[in-house]
């Protein structure tokens, strides 16, 4: 028994969602195209489910947040599907993939078969008996990854109001899981160990200023140390967290986030990977020519630094997964996949943006006793990284835009001076690709070169600055979600 699909996308995620905005953009035909996802419910918007599904008050829900209403277009509900003609194959879990015969192995015995499948199977999070603590069963102990992990987040932090919390983790899980649990009332101690949060983005003087920031509003700090093990009572929940120091924690509830591995486990051996993923071309085509693979399981080449990378975030997902589609549809019409590294979050009243990356030597500008500040990353002599809080819409564009550009920086010390002012006046006034201009007011120290890839100053920038509109838009209205 078995059905067949000219087009199979195999996940249910963000990128799911958003591939199938763009095959119904360019004129998929009613029945040749399918999703099949583990989860019961249609793709949906996944960075909903720290931020807004948590909040105490006009919390978000579903429908409000299927995919594509975080880049304010159609909101695909399940009707949305029905009437474009797409199947729907939800609570459904694929056990074996065969690529060179095109087929895929459901739980409940039936085979798929596609033309084209796009793999979308995103990542999972990782458990805490993978690093060799039991405890995940234990009816406090929360994790965050999809809606039922959320809806059990919910419930289990109303029964703790006014209780303590632990988060195990720094990390974007840590850090925004951390700031719902403070709003809804409860106490919250963060235990990671690294030196500081968010390792593998904020340089120590950023971490710092989010960390003061967090002990303002009553969150604990224990960092440099990890979990050794639980205690339970005699039901089985969670009475208190053993560190590796030494230190006990009582607890009411404890929430994990320590990362997230990719699903390939269905094509290890079929498929060439890479950096935990799948390896792909600029089209987002994988070793074998039929299958495409998207989002978080997605390792691409990105032009801006020259190398594969593989990137998790939800702005990486949506876009690629389009690219994809694109590629497949109308493969003589797409080009590269010409991508800026996105970051975003919000927390409390602050929200911050990163674009490119965050290597070589690292220049802070603003006030971080403020409200507004940054920092710049420049490697072998070019400008490869801008991260801003608290900015405008148009200077969250202006980061991206001189990030995009990659330009030459000749002189720290003026670029530190400039600050944000240098992102603004690059983005004002754009160089021709084709010429060396001098930007600032005391002369050549800072030179604007040509581009080191010439996408950058059409396309890349163009994308840059609608990525940093979106995320501005997303932002503010995340309380509606």
């Amino acid at each position: 028994m078995g059905r067949a699909f000219v087009y199979v996308i195999l996940g249910g995620g963000v990128a799911a969602g958003y591939a199938a905005l763009e095959f119904s953009n360019r004129g998929v035909s009613h029945g040749e195209l399918c999703i099949i996802s583990e989860e019961s419910v249609a793709p949906y918007e996944r960075p909903a489910l720290s931020k807004g599904y948590l909040l105490p008050e006009a919390p978000a829900r579903l429908p409000a947040f299927h995919t594509c209403v975080g880049a304010n277009e159609e909101r695909l509900t399940p009707k949305w599907y029905k009437e474009h003609g797409i199947e729907l194959v939800l609570g459904t879990r694929v056990i074996s993939a065969d690529v060179r015969r095109r087929t895929l192995l459901t739980a409940a015995g039936e085979t798929i078969s596609y033309k084209i499948l796009i793999v979308a199977t995103g990542a999972r999070a990782l458990k805490l008996e993978e690093f060799g603590v039991n405890g995940s069963d234990a009816e406090n102990v929360c994790y965050l990854r999809d809606l039922t992990d959320a809806n059990r987040l919910v419930d289990v932090m109303h029964s703790c109001s006014g209780g303590n919390a632990v988060v195990i983790g720094g990390g974007y899980i840590g850090m925004e899981c951390a700031a719902s649990l403070v709003i809804n009332k409860i106490n919250v101690t963060m235990v990671f160990p690294e030196a500081q949060c968010m390792p593998r983005l904020f340089t120590p003087k950023i971490a710092s200023f989010y960390e003061d920031y967090y002990k303002s509003k009553g969150v604990e700090f224990v960092k440099g140390t990890a979990l050794s093990s639980f205690d339970m009572d005699a039901d089985g929940k969670v009475v208190a967290v053993n560190l590796r120091d030494r230190k006990r924690l009582l607890v009411d509830m404890v929430v994990v986030g320590i990362g997230i591995r990719p699903n390939t486990s269905l094509f290890e051996g079929q498929l060439t990977l890479e950096k935990g993923g799948i390896k792909v071309n600029e089209k987002m085509q994988s070793s074998n020519s039929s299958v495409y693979a998207v989002g978080d399981v997605a390792a691409f080449p990105v032009k801006l630094f020259g190398e594969t990378r593989r990137l998790e975030h939800v702005d990486s997902a949506r876009k690629c997964a389009r690219h994809a589609v694109a590629a497949i549809m109308e493969p003589e019409k797409s080009g590269e996949f010409d991508y800026v590294p996105f970051f975003y979050s919000r927390i409390f009243a602050l929200s911050w943006q990163f674009y490119g990356d965050n290597v070589g030597e690292v220049v802070h500008f603003g006030d971080f006793s403020g409200n507004t500040f940054g920092a710049y990353w420049v490697n072998k002599g070019h400008l490869v990284g801008s991260f801003l809080e608290g900015g405008t819409k148009e200077e969250y564009a202006a980061i991206a835009m001189v990030t995009g550009l990659k330009p030459a920086i000749e002189d720290l010390a003026e670029l530190e001076s400039r600050g944000l002012s240098y992102a603004m006046a690059v983005s004002r006034k754009p160089p021709p690709p084709s010429q060396i201009t001098n930007v600032g007011d005391s002369g050549p120290s800072l030179v604007l070169e040509k581009p080191v890839y010439p996408w950058h100053a059409t396309a890349g920038v163009i994308l840059a600055g609608s990525i940093a509109a979106f995320a501005y838009w997303y932002g503010r209205r995340r309380r509606r979600w």
